[in-house]
């Protein structure tokens, strides 16, 4: 994208902002940010924010290299986690909390939502998968815990097809800014 994608403007606010708004208007107790490329920029613009953050100095090696960072900065306690990524900022809060609702009313220790078959964002996992998240090499995502435990993934459809949408162009950018 040529610029710091996170802090580019998303309806007002930057796109990291909006993310974790959406996060923290929803039934999300609390929220752990990874931070990695740009990380004092970033820093400064949520450090008002209602959120802890770590710091991935491995970001280079990929998106599961975040996710440990963050699973291993959660405390002991914690119940379950969901994974967002940050050039989401679409998913609204109805859908996040559509997914934690389907976790506390089943006893999946996987929730996925899926719009029109597809699998998309944010996924939870049970905190019973904290050691296979670390197991897992760089080739592989989280999805690779879904596949090794499928009778214990719940899918739940939502009707939200920005669970399959990311801003990774330029293009994607300016249609996503250009939706109402």
């Amino acid at each position: 994208m040529k610029s710091p994608k996170m802090l580019l403007p998303f309806r007002g606010k930057t796109i990291i902002e909006r993310v974790i708004e959406n996060v923290i208007t929803s039934k999300v107790h609390n929220t752990m940010v990874v931070l990695g490329a740009e990380y004092e920029a970033i820093l400064k613009v949520i450090s008002g924010l209602q959120v802890k953050h770590c710091y991935n100095e491995n970001y280079k090696n990929g998106m599961l290299s975040s996710v440990k960072c963050g699973f291993r900065s959660l405390p002991d306690d914690f119940e379950a986690a969901l994974f967002f990524q940050g050039d989401q900022p679409m998913i609204a809060p109805l859908v996040v909390n559509e997914v934690i609702d389907a976790y506390r009313n089943s006893s999946k220790g996987i929730v996925i939502p899926v719009f029109s078959t597809k699998r998309g964002h944010p996924l939870l996992l049970d905190r019973k998968y904290r050691s296979e998240v670390e197991k897992l090499n760089n080739e592989e995502s989280l999805r690779s815990i879904a596949e090794k435990f499928p009778g214990d993934v719940l899918e739940v459809e939502v009707k939200a097809p920005e669970i399959l949408r990311d801003i990774d162009t330029h293009e994607d950018y300016l249609n996503e800014i250009n939706q109402t």
